[in-house]
């Protein structure tokens, strides 16, 4: 039987591995053949991730994403050991809450290092020559927060809508290298961020949340197979969109 998404002897730098939606991700890359590369900050959870992989030539590297000025140094570790790389995921992601009125600089300035900033470091070193392989892909999680506005959001929607608005002219650009660039917009996820912000919201938004998500709370491990589909080859004509997997709730 023929699997359109086999991903056998691809290799993928992943972002944000050590839980969520990056987990997940990890572990069906790893399920469709990749060999997965890890970056995360915390190396107890990575060695998690890699416990629940299927067997492979993968590696993970502790790193935090917010020292930006040393992604250039990690890609070049990543590279000499890889070689040129098939695909980009940036997982990695923060999702603070704050009104308007404490929604300072730093607050914002802290929450792009990681959502765009890195992002944009990592994929300007991953399309240099040498570093990817032709008909390679870069996926990043944005989310509908990037179009759909609510109280508290000012800085993690603007970071999304960044992403997004990013993507295109990247797509663009990186068209001549056969680099195709895309993001995933998923609504609500079931991961520990999910009940992090239940915990601030309080436990009645679970409920009020699915009059809008009506089709459920999305398991990570769907996100993790619309990643892996931009990944693959039946994917090769998809690139500057955004591929939203929402259980309905941009449908309202």
């Amino acid at each position: 039987m023929i699997n359109p998404m086999d991903l056998t002897g691809k290799k993928v730098l992943v972002t944000g591995g050590s839980s969520g939606i990056g987990r997940a991700t990890c572990i069906q890359l790893s399920r469709l053949g990749a060999e997965v590369v890890m970056v995360a900050r915390n190396e107890q959870n990575l060695i998690t991730t890699l416990e629940q992989m299927e067997d492979g030539n993968h590696l993970s590297y502790v790193y935090d994403l917010q020292d930006i000025d040393g992604i250039e140094a990690l890609m070049k570790k990543v590279i000499s050991k890889t070689g040129p790389l098939d695909g980009l995921v940036h997982c990695a992601g923060i999702s603070p809450m704050r009104p308007l009125n404490m929604t300072t600089y730093k607050f914002t300035n802290d929450l792009f290092k990681i959502n765009f900033f890195s992002f944009i470091e990592l994929s300007r070193l991953f399309s240099k020559k040498g570093n990817f392989n032709s008909n390679s892909s870069i996926v990043v999680i944005s989310s509908t927060a990037s179009f759909q506005g609510d109280k508290t959001k000012i800085a993690y929607s603007a970071s999304k809508g960044a992403l997004n608005s990013a993507v295109k002219s990247m797509a663009v650009e990186l068209a001549d290298k056969k680099i195709r660039v895309n993001t995933v917009c998923p609504a609500f996820v079931e991961t520990d961020m999910f009940e992090e912000y239940i915990i601030v919201a309080g436990e009645e938004a679970r409920t009020k949340m699915l009059e809008k998500q009506y089709g459920g709370y999305i398991p990570a491990e769907s996100i993790a197979n619309a990643v892996a589909y931009l990944l693959s080859k039946p994917a090769e004509f998809i690139t500057g969109t955004d591929f939203i997997v929402d259980a309905g709730v941009t449908s309202h």
